[in-house]
C-alpha cells in the first residue's frame, strides 16, 4: 500500500512557476514509476509527465513539454513537478500516481495509487 500527498498548488499569474511535491508513504517508493495527470472542470483527467523508477527516463504529454520538468528523489520518497511558463489553460486539480510499471505508462488505467490532488489556478 502507496498513500500519496499532493502539496504546492495555489494561485499564480500567467507566466510564473509552480512546484509541486508529491511526498509517498512506505519504504518501497523506489518500486513505483510515478506520474502526474491533471483535471480541469469539466474535461477528462489528462496525463501530463511520469517518471520511470530510478528517474532515467522521463514522458510528457506535448502541451508541457519544454515547460514542466518532472523529477524524485527517492531518498525523500517524493516527486516533483516543476511548472514554468503557467498558462491559464494548465488550471486545473493536479494529481500524482504510482504504477508498479516497469516503463513509462501515460494511461490512468496502468496507475495503481492515487493523491488527493491539489489545485493550481493560472490567471491571465
Amino acid at each position: 500500500q502507496v498513500q500519496l500527498v499532493e502539496s504546492g498548488g495555489g494561485l499564480v499569474q500567467a507566466g510564473g512557476s509552480l512546484r509541486l511535491s508529491c511526498a509517498a508513504s512506505g519504504r518501497t517508493f523506489s518500486s513505483y514509476a510515478m506520474g502526474w495527470f491533471r483535471q480541469a472542470p469539466g474535461k477528462e483527467r489528462e496525463f501530463v509527465a511520469t517518471i520511470t523508477r530510478g528517474g532515467g527516463n522521463l514522458l510528457y504529454a506535448d502541451s508541457v513539454k519544454g515547460r514542466f520538468t518532472i523529477s524524485r528523489d527517492n531518498a525523500k520518497n517524493t516527486v516533483y513537478l516543476q511548472m514554468n511558463s503557467l498558462k491559464p489553460e494548465d488550471t486545473a486539480v493536479y494529481y500524482c500516481a504510482a504504477s508498479r510499471s516497469l516503463g513509462l505508462e501515460n494511461r490512468d488505467s496502468r496507475y495503481d495509487y492515487w493523491g488527493q490532488g491539489t489545485q493550481v489556478t493560472v490567471s491571465s
